[in-house]
């Protein structure tokens, strides 16, 4: 085997701690440090993906203990394949960071990275593990580096962003704990592929209010209605990176945690109609609001909640077909917006406020963020060629095989909404006059290149899907085969 799933976690931990100590040797050490260990990850994150088409999941049994004593962490197609898109967006993010704002200087760098590195490290942790309470673990570690990186701009209102994502997440802390706790106490395991097996013999009433407690909690992080109130602020108020690392990276790792749980964990009836059920509120209600905003990276938040309610459709389907779409959406979604906030960035640069008529005119000044931001508003409202398209028209399929018409027709008037929003604001970038007192920022040259990166992304995959959809739908049978996945790990400990 090339490497081991432990590294996704020791090397972006020990070098968050690193950090601040190479940087009493040389100070560029602060930036250079993460960006190698980010590639280093997503060489080892490939590798592995390669070495499981052969041998099968990988399941590293943590000094030789096994459940539910022991912790395990598992590389399967599933999470294999969310752990490279995380690795590869969080590279990009540090590439885009580096010299961005006002991590110019040496100490605000110094926290920004290490605060990074940690978020990069809970978010694929929870992907990882097959263990719940460290899921709950690597949960606070997700958030409490989201809510330093959200007040990281002190003269903005991001104290008031962060100190509202911190209640949420300390109500969602509390309310996980006890649905762990009831598991514990009706199971004696923490195991995941334990508790799958054992769940028949829970008891029913303990095994909705756990199942409750649990959904409460991710649902927080996954930006859920309506428990999803703190998102639009700590968007509009965090780095633009760190908006894009958030939606790319942060709530892929809390839908795959939800997931994960409804899928493998529990055997209740109703479950997947929930998902179905909240995942459309939860599109309806953010793409209704993302139509009334006027500040750019809000629009965005309300518009990345909407497509992740369109991910929570797609699973909630039940159906092969309807993961493999989920899937999709998940990857085109953390690739295309991620490109938006990169380039809305730039479009707003030098204005705190963000408001959209800052983009005025910007098409002239800026015309490759232009063109990119243009790109992605394209893809995410699902216009062929686009890597959107495809994701959208797997859902819609989907649906139709499940003769769920009323929810086909849902899907498509709700998103005329978004493209009204997002065609709203490439009309004032290209046709209207630049505002007097808007300075643009052209953007530096690692900014361009992870702008251009994901661009390509989203023509190559719009030309030619087939290069994504093996992968997807090997990450959708490993999602669908229950059985598979607790024997692999059970037989492995």
């Amino acid at each position: 085997m090339v490497g081991s799933p432990v590294l996704f976690v020791a090397i972006p931990l020990l070098a968050a701690f690193l950090i601040p100590l190479m940087g009493m040797i040389w100070k560029e050490f602060v930036r250079i440090i993460p960006g190698l260990v980010l590639a280093y990850m997503l060489v080892l994150s490939v590798s592995l993906i390669i070495y499981i088409q052969s041998h099968g999941t990988i399941v590293e049994v943590i000094s030789g203990w096994g459940p539910p004593v022991g912790i395990n962490l598992v590389f399967s197609p599933f999470s294999g394949a969310l752990t490279t898109l995380m690795t590869f967006l969080g590279l990009l993010v540090w590439l885009y960071s580096h010299k961005f704002k006002r991590n110019v200087d040496y100490e605000p760098a110094k926290k920004y990275f290490i605060l990074l590195m940690l978020m990069v490290t809970g978010s694929v942790g929870m992907v990882l593990t097959g263990d719940l309470f460290n899921m709950f673990v690597f949960i606070e570690i997700v958030s409490i580096s989201g809510y330093g990186l959200t007040s990281f701009f002190v003269r903005r209102d991001s104290a008031e962003a962060a100190f509202k994502f911190l209640l949420m997440g300390a109500f969602a802390s509390s309310f996980l704990l006890i649905g762990i706790m009831i598991i514990y106490t009706q199971l004696g395991t923490l195991n995941m592929a334990e508790i799958a097996q054992r769940m028949p013999q829970m008891d029913y009433h303990m095994k909705v209010f756990s199942l409750i407690f649990i959904l409460v909690a991710i649902g927080v992080e996954a930006e859920t209605f309506p428990l999803n109130g703190w998102a639009p602020d700590v968007y509009t108020q965090a780095p633009g990176p760190i908006s894009a690392a958030m939606s790319g990276i942060v709530v892929k790792a809390a839908v795959y945690a939800n997931i994960r749980i409804i899928y493998t964990m529990y055997d209740l009836q109703g479950a997947y109609e929930y998902l179905l059920i909240i995942g459309l509120i939860t599109f309806i209600v953010a793409e209704t609001a993302a139509l009334k905003q006027e500040r750019l990276k809000r629009m965005l938040a309300y518009s990345s909640i909407g497509q992740m309610g369109l991910a929570m459709i797609a699973f909630g389907i039940g159906t092969k077909e309807g993961v493999y779409a989920a899937l999709f959406l998940m990857f085109s979604h953390a690739i295309i917006k991620s490109l938006l906030f990169f380039s809305g960035s730039y479009l707003v640069y030098n204005k705190t406020s963000k408001y959209i008529k800052h983009v005025n005119g910007m098409g002239k000044y800026l015309p490759i963020t232009a063109f990119l931001f243009t790109l992605g508003a394209f893809a995410i409202i699902g216009l062929p060629p686009f890597m959107g398209f495809w994701s959208k028209l797997a859902l819609l399929s989907a649906a139709a095989d499940s003769n769920l018409v009323i929810l086909v027709a849902v899907i498509l008037v709700v998103s005329i909404v978004e493209a009204v929003y997002y065609l709203r604001v490439v009309n004032r970038i290209f046709f209207f006059k630049k505002r007097a007192n808007t300075k643009p920022e052209k953007p530096t040259i690692n900014a361009m290149i992870a702008m251009l990166s994901l661009a390509a992304i989203v023509l190559v995959i719009g030309f030619y899907p087939d290069l994504v959809t093996g992968l997807i739908e090997r990450a959708a049978d490993d999602l669908m085969d229950k059985g598979r996945y607790i024997g692999e790990i059970l037989s492995k400990n």
